[in-house]
């Protein structure tokens, strides 16, 4: 059986159009999250996309302790709150422990299990038992077909509003690599495939202090992604990504989504 996952207007999954989710690393500050979400929101209406909106109150498994992290919970879903009330979009965010699971459900549409954190049995049964929808970031140590586990969990709780996402695996070191069969091997288990195009050319640890990595592979994995029949599509962009506080060196300008849309568009209509 085929599930779909239903977010606002926004339906995920098998017989539906290609979803995007897509918003900064971190929120910066309320200004620059508005002005994030206003311009998504512009586009969205503009190329009639199915849009999620994202982005981190905080984001706690940075390289360095010295890192930027984001406003932090409280005040961080305060501005995701005004997210989704100004410009009705979903919203999605990473919940990091059990503890911020019934704040973040209150705000957020979507709440996702980090990467790192894909295996951690507790978190997963509190994000499942929140009754909303969640994204699992499948762990770059992780192969495909194990992914199952991890369902299995959130399905003990009864939600079975599931979203994977790949997002590259561990390849050598401090580089990942995407491998298209994964998207392939995750669809059977039932549930919507999300391709993560940013994370899976992020170079972790690769800038020494910060991780690395290059936002025109981005765009290439994820047009192959979409060739190979992903549901949604998850990137994370930026106005000026030269200046972003977190993971800039892999987040795609937003002055080239439009163009990138179309190009996703295209191949989703020839193989969906």
């Amino acid at each position: 059986m085929a599930h779909l996952v239903k977010v606002g207007k926004v339906v995920i999954g098998k017989g539906h159009p290609l979803a995007l989710i897509a918003g900064p690393c971190a929120i910066e500050g309320r200004k620059q999250c508005l002005q994030m979400a206003a311009r998504l929101k512009a586009l969205a209406d503009a190329e009639k996309i199915p849009l999620i909106f994202k982005a981190s109150y905080d984001k706690a498994n940075r390289t360095s302790h010295q890192s930027f992290r984001g406003p932090g919970l409280t005040r961080g879903l305060e501005i995701l709150g005004e997210v989704g009330e100004r410009y009705g979009l979903p919203v999605l965010t990473d919940v990091h422990n059990e503890s911020e699971v019934p704040l973040a459900a209150k705000v957020a549409d979507i709440l996702q299990c980090p990467a790192f954190l894909c295996r951690q049995t507790d978190l997963l049964l509190a994000l499942g038992n929140s009754g909303k929808p969640v994204n699992i970031k499948k762990g770059q140590f992780l192969a495909p077909w194990d992914i199952r586990h991890i369902i299995a969990k959130l399905e003990s709780t009864g939600n079975k509003k599931i979203l994977i996402t790949e997002r590259g695996v561990t390849f050598g070191y401090n580089n990942l690599v995407a491998d298209m069969r994964s998207l392939v091997i995750m669809r059977k288990f039932g549930y919507p495939v999300v391709f993560d195009a940013t994370h899976s050319a992020q170079l972790p640890g690769g800038a020494g202090h910060e991780s690395g990595g290059d936002w025109r592979m981005a765009m290439a994995l994820a047009q192959a992604a979409v060739a190979a029949g992903c549901d949604a599509v998850f990137v994370e962009t930026h106005l000026a990504p030269e200046r972003a506080l977190s993971d800039k060196a892999a987040m795609i300008p937003f002055a080239r989504l439009r163009t990138l849309w179309r190009t996703l568009k295209k191949i989703a209509a020839a193989v969906r």
